[in-house]
């Protein structure tokens, strides 16, 4: 498949949305009279990001173990690095809310290993959305794209790398920690943002040239292509009074 398709380009763009929040977010920056003020760009960082890593356990692992030949294995490999970032996003959260385990850790190494974990669930949920890309069609897609983003909407928003993920205990945990969280976050007020959808972009010149697929501006079309003759009377190129139109009687 050539075209970057819908599950594919929405993962994409969360991802580059996760990392603008992770940038964010690890800047820890300290603004005057409001001690607590960069520690909202951190409960968002974490809130989105643990709302996608429930949302592939919910929606694309599934896919993958019953769509691709060996999708137990892709799966299992996806879960170790998923599994990876989250112990590392309970960690940031400990350091947050002054856990006496990671007081004495610094921000720095804390931030570290959420960096490496990010990169490394990243790449292992690039290798779903291609499994998937390589075995569905894109109507398929688009509705995974869109089970995707729904399940985002009423996923945990905190870290709960110790509750199961896969599963029919899974789908259990998920609806009891989101219920959890959502009860802690408007206790705490924590701000917690609605999953953005990636926006709509017509396919660049490469993409259509690739895809054999040119799209062109009907009323702006490339220089030097050649327009067909209007049928006369037509209101077309021989308008009255014109050269070659034809004489009135």
């Amino acid at each position: 498949m050539d075209a970057l398709d819908a599950l594919r380009s929405s993962v994409l763009f969360t991802h580059e949305s996760l990392a603008a929040r992770f940038d964010r977010a690890s800047a820890m920056l300290y603004t005057p009279g409001q001690p607590r003020k960069g520690y909202e760009h951190i409960d968002t960082f974490l809130a989105v990001a643990s709302k996608h890593l429930n949302a592939v356990d919910a929606v694309l692992l599934p896919a993958v173990r019953k769509t691709v030949p060996d999708g137990d294995q892709i799966a299992h490999e996806y879960l170790h690095a998923a599994k990876q970032l989250e112990l590392a996003l309970a960690h940031v959260k400990a350091r947050e809310y002054g856990s006496v385990f990671d007081a004495a850790r610094s921000w720095s190494s804390v931030w570290s290993d959420v960096g490496t974990g990010l990169e490394a669930q990243r790449r292992r949920e690039f290798q779903l959305g291609e499994a998937l890309a390589a075995r569905l069609d894109e109507s398929a897609l688009v509705r995974l794209a869109d089970r995707l983003h729904a399940s985002e909407t009423a996923a945990p928003t905190r870290p709960h790398p110790y509750a199961p993920h896969t599963g029919f205990p899974g789908l259990v945990a998920r609806k009891v920690m989101h219920a959890v969280d959502s009860f802690w976050d408007a206790a705490e007020g924590r701000m917690v943002p609605e999953p953005a959808r990636p926006p709509h972009k017509e396919p660049g010149k490469v993409t259509q040239y690739f895809l054999a697929d040119p799209r062109f501006d009907e009323d702006h079309p490339p220089a030097g292509t050649r327009q067909p003759d209007a049928a006369p009377g037509a209101g077309g190129r021989h308008s009255a009074g014109q050269p070659g139109s034809p004489s009135e009687a």
